[in-house]
């Protein structure tokens, strides 16, 4: 893979030494309601340079990780299944090298794509989703290609008792209904959690995370396409974070900023900054004399 022109901060090792691999997914062709994620990889990118490399939050620095930014996929916007299949096979070369895949996206539809390869490499899989949406439709006005149907697709490959659902607070009443005889369901917030990293933990699952940034409330990230009243605080999405990275952790995406909807630059720079605390607590540290 060659390397991108302009890279996420801190994100410039070679892909041969690299454990984690960057990726985006400039996606959004299914998007339900204002449009604009196909924008958020590349912004995330540009943006991260208002940041600093280093984490007060976990005293780590991007500097002491080995992270290959292998840039923005080509996508057919006009067909999801083709998008999806390119995504697909980005993440499968990525695992077939031994290297953690970090999707960006993008609408969460791409995170069918990733989830596919990396349920091929762990058959037992399981998900972690952060969500302010349930995302569990079996269609979204009759396409099952949908980022509104992407967590029930996910379903499709893994069954029940794999998918672990969190901060769920926006649905159709069939979708709760579903969410809770089918999937470890936990709406609202983040309750839940410790007892489910706990065991996943204890059990060795392999775990993908999967993070739509519309699970914070909107009064910190209004730069999304669906905003929805009532989520949760940045720091509480950080905590989570900290507490999935202590599972056997294979895959993860970070999705679902649109960042012309925010002309404050507040949604890009709150997106970053949870990028940043992603990547250091999922790559192994070299610290640097």
């Amino acid at each position: 893979m060659r390397p991108n022109i302009e890279t996420f901060i801190g994100c410039d090792s070679s892909y041969h030494q690299a454990d984690v691999v960057l990726f985006g997914a400039p996606f959004d062709s299914t998007t339900s309601f204002r449009p604009g994620a196909r924008f958020g990889p590349s912004a995330m990118r540009h943006e991260s340079f208002g940041l600093e490399t280093y984490s007060p939050y976990q005293d780590r620095d991007l500097t002491d990780c080995r992270i290959f930014d292998s840039g923005d996929l080509e996508l057919c916007f006009g067909n999801s299944r083709s998008a999806l299949d390119d995504i697909r096979n980005h993440t499968r070369q990525i695992l077939s090298d031994d290297k953690f895949p970090l999707l960006l996206g993008g609408e969460h539809l791409v995170t069918l794509g990733a989830v596919e390869a990396v349920a091929e490499r762990y058959p037992h899989l399981h998900i972690i989703h952060f969500d302010a949406h349930a995302d569990l439709r079996q269609d979204y006005l009759g396409a099952q290609l949908s980022h509104a149907c992407v967590i029930r697709r996910c379903h499709d490959l893994l069954g029940d008792g794999r998918i672990h659902q969190f901060c769920i607070r926006s649905g159709e009443r069939e979708e709760f209904r579903f969410g809770r005889e089918h999937t470890d369901f936990h709406p609202l917030s983040f309750e839940g959690l410790s007892e489910t990293v706990e065991q996943l933990r204890q059990e060795g699952c392999p775990v993908y995370l999967t993070i739509d940034l519309d699970c914070l409330d909107p009064a910190s990230f209004p730069g999304t396409g669906t905003p929805e009243a009532g989520g949760v605080s940045f720091l509480q999405l950080l905590e989570a974070i900290r507490q999935v990275a202590d599972t056997r952790l294979v895959g993860a995406d970070l999705n679902e900023l649109a960042p012309m909807l925010d002309h404050s630059g507040v949604s890009t720079a709150t997106a970053c900054k949870v990028l940043r605390e992603l990547l250091l607590a999922i790559a192994p540290s070299y610290p640097r004399d």
